[in-house]
């Protein structure tokens, strides 16, 4: 007998996000995911100073704002002409500050959004030992204050009680970590959240040895975490739960837009990034994304509907009483097909691509389990391909700041008063990441940003064909309807990333009500 599995909202993500599966016999046979607040941050750039978007467009999330606001600079970039002309040092600014949010975006999800899917806090409940960490976390659950450790799906926890404990010291130790990943991007960045030095053409920051000094000893401790703690976490919980690279594969077709610019190729698809651009396909070959491709639609949308759209021509017109619509998050295709996007996209991107330091790391990982590529398209290979790129940024972030030259420019000029268009296309930490804007009379005529978790959570399209997530879901075994672990475990590997509000109150206390900020 059918039975429908509601959770609403789903707990430690950025955002709304609400799930609900149709199960058969014990198995997910149909799913919907549903972002369940407006975003609209487009509409606000509509007649403005464009320059402004590098600014605004950073609010749609504060996890990972820098992959907005640089965006919205690849795409200022072009719209003014300077995108063949960033400077060196602008270009190694750009990266520096990109990456280290990378860096702490992963940890994030790892340890305070993902990892307590797998670890049982309750063990530090008796803990009699001297470790610090452990002994605060459990004078915290004494007192009553379980969250965020709860709510929780009851269950299939599989650590032994020392590794759960041994994880949860870490997950103390990450919050420290992410600290001091926010440090390392304001130093060049000037502030975190919604750094203020990326900038169309360039970066406003001047990079001096004390500057650059101070990035790298962070940069070296992030490293020697990522090497002793984050990695073999990942490791210990997927030997426990190995039976989870067999789970959630989804639509196995991977988007990755390519990430850390080399060089300044003013053509966004022939520039040379660290992680390279592609379309991934099931039988893992590689093909060249063409931009031109790239639509949104909004059937099952709360959006007044005007067919698949590019983002040049796109619209964000809400319409929340729109029959048949179960989200506010669109869907993106590309060429008409499904992507996924995220840290496995740009690994397997890399992967085919032939880098052999990727290779060498996935095919280690795999090697622990003796499987093959195929096992990647799964819950743990999400895990995985994000453990092993946060190794891979931090890496590349103590060579790349050695690169800056002080006293050099970081910053190019521009003309202002444009009749023009621009595209930037980056990636988040969470994937595949796109701003488009048109300008008339320099000011912002149309702005669209088709964000990662609008390709992964987005809903069915016209053609019946539902998103990343929702294929993910379906074909899952459920154990217990009541308590469905593994449909939240399949949805945060994703690390989805929704709208979120904020109540605003302005200095004379008038109160303007909920304002949505947006989500990535």
């Amino acid at each position: 007998m059918a039975a429908k599995i509601v959770i609403d909202p789903v707990s430690r993500i950025e955002g709304h996000l609400k799930i609900e599966a149709v199960v058969d016999n014990g198995v997910v046979k149909e799913a919907k995911s549903s972002g369940m607040m407006y975003r609209g941050l487009e509409n606000i750039l509509l007649g403005r100073d464009p320059r402004d978007a590098a600014r605004i467009m950073q609010r749609i999330c504060g996890v990972c704002p820098t992959s907005q606001g640089l965006a919205a600079t690849f795409a200022l970039d072009e719209a003014y002409g300077v995108n063949g002309s960033i400077t060196d040092n602008g270009r190694i600014l750009r990266n520096l500050i990109q990456g280290a949010n990378y860096v702490q975006s992963h940890i994030l999800h790892f340890y305070q959004l993902a990892a307590l899917d797998y670890v049982d806090v309750t063990a530090v409940a008796d803990y009699s030992g001297s470790d610090p960490s452990l002994k605060k976390v459990k004078d915290f659950i004494g007192r009553g204050h379980l969250g965020p450790f709860v709510p929780r799906y009851e269950g299939d926890y599989r650590l032994t009680k020392e590794e759960n404990r041994a994880a949860v010291a870490h997950y103390v130790e990450a919050l420290n970590m992410r600290r001091m990943a926010h440090e390392m991007v304001s130093v060049f960045g000037g502030k975190m959240p919604h750094n203020m030095s990326i900038v169309a053409g360039g970066s406003t920051a001047e990079p001096t040895i004390d500057k650059i000094a101070a990035f790298l000893w962070r940069a070296e401790q992030l490293s020697d975490f990522i090497d002793t703690v984050y990695l073999p976490d990942v490791l210990m919980v997927a030997k426990r739960y190995s039976d989870y690279f067999d789970i959630g594969a989804g639509c196995k077709q991977f988007l990755s837009f390519g990430v850390f610019d080399l060089d300044s190729d003013p053509d966004l698809t022939k520039r040379q990034r660290h992680f390279p651009q592609g379309i991934v396909t099931s039988d893992l070959k590689l093909q060249r994304v063409d931009p031109s491709k790239i639509t949104e639609e909004v059937e099952n949308s709360w959006f007044k509907a005007n067919g698949p759209l590019h983002p040049y021509d796109g619209e964000t017109i809400p319409d929340r009483d729109k029959a048949g619509a179960y989200s506010w998050s669109k869907s993106p295709r590309y060429d008409g097909k499904v992507m996924e996007v995220g840290p496995l996209a740009r690994m397997l991107a890399a992967y085919v691509a032939g880098d052999n330091q990727v290779k060498s790391m996935v095919n280690g990982v795999l090697g622990e389990f003796n499987a093959g590529p195929s096992a990647l398209f799964s819950v743990l290979g999400r895990h995985a391909a994000r453990a092993i790129e946060t190794k891979l940024v931090v890496e590349k972030l103590k060579e790349w700041v050695l690169q800056l030259k002080p006293g050099q420019p970081t910053f190019t000029d521009f003309n202002l008063n444009v009749n023009s268009r621009g595209m930037g296309l980056h990636e988040a930490p969470r994937g595949a990441l796109g701003h488009w804007i048109v300008v008339e009379d320099g000011k912002t005529k149309n702005y669209q940003a088709v964000v990662p978790t609008t390709w992964n959570a987005g809903p069915m399209d016209g053609k019946g064909q539902p998103g990343p997530m929702e294929q993910s879901l379906i074909g899952t075994k459920v154990k217990d309807q009541h308590n469905p672990f593994e449909l939240v475990r399949i949805v945060r590997a994703y690390d989805p990333c929704l709208s979120c509000a904020v109540h605003v109150v302005t200095p004379k206390g008038e109160d303007l009500g909920r304002f949505v900020v947006g989500g990535e």
